[in-house]
């Protein structure tokens, strides 16, 4: 990676996940690596931190997550609004150079399985929670967060900076139908009055 990739506290890790973006999935199992957009993904637990996020059973990032038991969740920003989209809509199934073709560069911290996709804002690295029923009937995985990281350029000292970073820095919430919002601006309640 790059030295603007900082290590997040796991108990400050829910913080990468609270204001709602859409995320990209990652996942490798048996040299198949794939991503996905997710637009329903949410922090779930703080000790230790646990993710949610739906992966639809015609997925083949599914495929691979359910192979491996892990799976990295991503925020992309609004300069990856278009790889967002674009790997939010073609399946690997469909287009085996997906991740070439669309122009996805993917990288790997050692001692973890899954790759982490490129110039993203944040990574929550997760080892599946083996649940079943949940998985099977309502599309829904839990994670384990046993690894998060930030870049420091956008989220530091444990929250998001966006008012002081370049816009393009902004995460991404998705609508439907290509049309994403990027977060705004800040607004402060002071908790003193």
């Amino acid at each position: 990676m790059h030295s603007h990739f900082q290590p997040v506290d796991l108990h400050k890790a829910y913080r990468l996940l609270n204001h709602g973006p859409t995320v990209l999935v990652s996942a490798s199992h048996d040299g198949v690596d794939n991503v996905m957009a997710a637009a329903w993904a949410c922090a779930l637990d703080f000790d230790p931190p646990k993710v949610t996020v739906v992966l639809d059973k015609t997925a083949r990032t599914r495929q691979l997550v359910e192979g491996s038991g892990w799976f990295v969740l991503q925020v992309p920003n609004a300069a990856q609004a278009r790889l967002t989209y674009q790997v939010g809509n073609q399946s690997l199934f469909d287009h085996p150079d997906k991740l070439a073709s669309i122009g996805v560069g993917l990288a790997r911290v050692e001692g973890y399985p899954a790759p982490l996709v490129n110039d993203c804002s944040a990574w929550l690295m997760c080892r599946v929670i083996d649940e079943p029923h949940n998985q099977q009937t309502y599309d829904l995985f839990i994670g384990e967060v046993v690894a998060a990281w930030a870049d420091d350029r956008v989220f530091r000292d444990g929250h998001w900076a966006y008012e002081h970073a370049d816009p393009a820095w902004r995460s991404l919430h998705y609508v439907a139908g290509g049309h994403f919002y990027a977060i705004g601006e800040p607004l402060v309640i002071d908790q003193n009055s």
